[in-house]
């Protein structure tokens, strides 16, 4: 609704408010032609859209008649989106990546951007319905998976009850009936998904997953005063410790993508920039939770 009469707008113009919004803050600009093309409308629509908006936030912007564009105006202040930097690198990330198309996005145009990493194949979205489906219905099926560490059979039997995205990659937390556990299975390697039934173990005895644990994290000492002032402002640190809340299933990937599962003198500074303070409580704790969830899963299965 406006805050000006209290009324409600509807959704298809609450999104085109929103469209002119995220243009100012985001490229400075837009015009009656971006706002028609992008949602169908006709011109006249779109002037009505515009009047709208200016009579929302008058401040935010200023008609350009060299240009013919609305220009964001120095006294603009986000009216109807949240400015979120970490939102708008990430779809330019999706677009390097061909996870999105240019035109699924209100870009006008991007800067200059290169993304330096490796290309996955993409995930097969017949897959990832079944997965979720076989969540959202608490059952199981069976999977053909490629597996680089357990056995070369690749069918598998889980009981998927989660998804999670860790360096780089998207995992499916499930109950695995070959390993009478609780496992992450990469989505990346998941060829085939088969009919779904009722799962014979509940994902409320996978404690490693539901119990959480905090990771201390300090800049190396080994490091200049500098470079941990650096590190400090980067992760917004209170007191020189940053103090990370996770699922004790989800510590191994963070402790694994920096290099906390080394001993701190084992590698160069610069190679271990942070350090895990309370490293064996953390390791002790995900190694209890897993036996006591293994114990349970047995229990049941008599």
């Amino acid at each position: 609704m406006t805050e000006e009469t209290g009324e409600p707008v509807r959704w298809g113009v609450q999104r085109r408010l929103e469209f002119i919004d995220f243009r100012l803050f985001w490229d400075g600009r837009f015009n009656r032609r971006d706002l028609a093309e992008t949602f169908g409308i006709s011109a006249q629509q779109a002037s009505s859209d515009i009047a709208q908006y200016t009579a929302l936030a008058p401040e935010n912007l200023v008609y350009d008649q060299t240009l013919k564009a609305y220009l964001r105006a120095p006294t603009y202040e986000p009216k109807l989106m949240h400015a979120s930097a970490e939102r708008y690198l990430l779809q330019l990330v999706a677009i390097e990546n061909r996870w999105m198309r240019h035109e699924d996005t209100w870009f006008d145009h991007t800067p200059p951007i290169e993304n330096v990493s490796l290309l996955r194949k993409r995930t097969d979205a017949r897959i990832l319905l079944h997965i979720l489906d076989a969540i959202n219905q608490r059952g199981q099926l069976e999977i053909q998976y490629k597996s680089i560490t357990g056995a070369p059979e690749p069918r598998r039997i889980i009981a998927p009850h989660a998804l999670f995205h860790a360096v780089g990659r998207w995992y499916v937390r499930a109950w695995s009936a070959e390993h009478s556990d609780f496992r992450d299975y990469n989505l990346f390697r998941i060829d085939r998904a088969g009919e779904i039934s009722g799962a014979v173990i509940d994902s409320a005895l996978d404690f490693e997953w539901i119990h959480e644990t905090d990771l201390i994290l300090a800049p190396n000492p080994a490091l200049s005063e500098s470079q941990q002032a650096a590190l400090r402002g980067e992760y917004g640190m209170t007191d020189g410790r940053l103090v990370v809340t996770m699922r004790l299933s989800q510590t191994f990937y963070l402790m694994t993508e920096h290099n906390f599962d080394v001993e701190p003198d084992a590698l160069p500074p610069g190679k271990q920039q942070l350090v895990l303070i309370n490293r064996d409580e953390v390791v002790n704790a995900r190694k209890t939770a897993r036996k006591l969830s293994i114990d349970a899963i047995e229990r049941a299965m008599r």
